[in-house]
């Protein structure tokens, strides 16, 4: 999968050390570069990249003029580069992928280009579904109904860190850290050993971020990460608890009970 890649700076040496570094990964092919906000915009809308890495200090239209720019068409994917760290919180709200500081760090783009990786491959998983179902649809109408309405990541992988915005900051929370995670209307409250953090997602999507071999929803209002649970007790009316590393204690209902029978059988 080639990953078809567009970079915006005002700064020719930004983009140069950007290509640089970019050149150890052979999957991402840059097919263009843009010195100015309105020349992205023309860009992207010709070129429909999947990926742009995208600076946010430019003269005339800044990085977010750009994202507000392309809503009118299917956008690509997102990463800004900056080197002003107050801009973190207004990244994420316009769903960037990731948010880099300058210099970029080596380490930092390697994992930010494996969540590209991840967020396309779902991406065009449905993408494909769709297809099938509008073809379906017309030599074999009964068909479509036997095929689910969400697609699965095709490659397995799912989220090693999520970015939570809380309290006006922006917090990078290693999922394997995650010990429970609770529904709070249109928000998750992601409970780790040390703190709790609040998210603005729902449930349902969540849920498609999470390794379901290691996070399960065990009550319409809880997901556990199975590898924290220490004890299960049993209450009644067929329900029972988890006891979890910290100590906390989760209860699951009976109708995810076939979550607990991995525990006991």
């Amino acid at each position: 999968m080639t990953i078809r890649t567009i970079l915006v700076d005002d700064e020719k040496l930004a983009i140069q050390g950007l290509m640089l570094r970019l050149q150890a990964f052979p999957d991402v092919e840059i097919i263009d570069t843009c010195s100015n906000g309105r020349e992205a915009i023309r860009k992207i809308k010709t070129e429909k990249p999947d990926l742009v890495f995208l600076d946010i200090q430019m003269p005339g239209f800044d990085g977010f003029s750009v994202v507000k720019g392309i809503m009118e068409i299917d956008p690509p994917l997102i990463v800004f580069v900056t080197a002003y760290q107050e801009h973190a919180v207004r990244a994420f709200e316009a769903n960037a992928v990731n948010y880099l500081m300058k210099p970029v760090d080596e380490d930092k783009l390697a994992d930010t280009l494996e969540r590209v990786r991840q967020r396309l491959a779902e991406k065009r998983s449905a993408e494909e579904a769709e297809k099938l179902k509008s073809v379906l649809a017309e030599v074999a109408p009964d068909a479509v109904s036997a095929i689910p309405d969400e697609v699965e990541p095709a490659t397995g992988r799912y989220e090693r860190l999520i970015n939570i915005k809380d309290k006006g900051q922006i917090f990078r929370v290693d999922v394997d850290s995650i010990e429970r995670i609770e529904a709070a209307g249109d928000y998750m409250v992601i409970y780790t050993a040390e703190t709790s953090l609040i998210l603005r997602e729902t449930m349902k999507d969540l849920e498609r971020r999470l390794d379901p071999r290691v996070f399960q929803r065990v009550h319409r209002s809880w997901i556990v990460n199975l590898n924290q649970v220490r004890q299960v007790k049993p209450h009644t009316n067929g329900e029972c608890f988890l006891i979890l590393e910290s100590g906390a204690d989760v209860k699951v209902s009976r109708s995810y009970r076939d979550v607990v029978a991995r525990f006991v059988h």
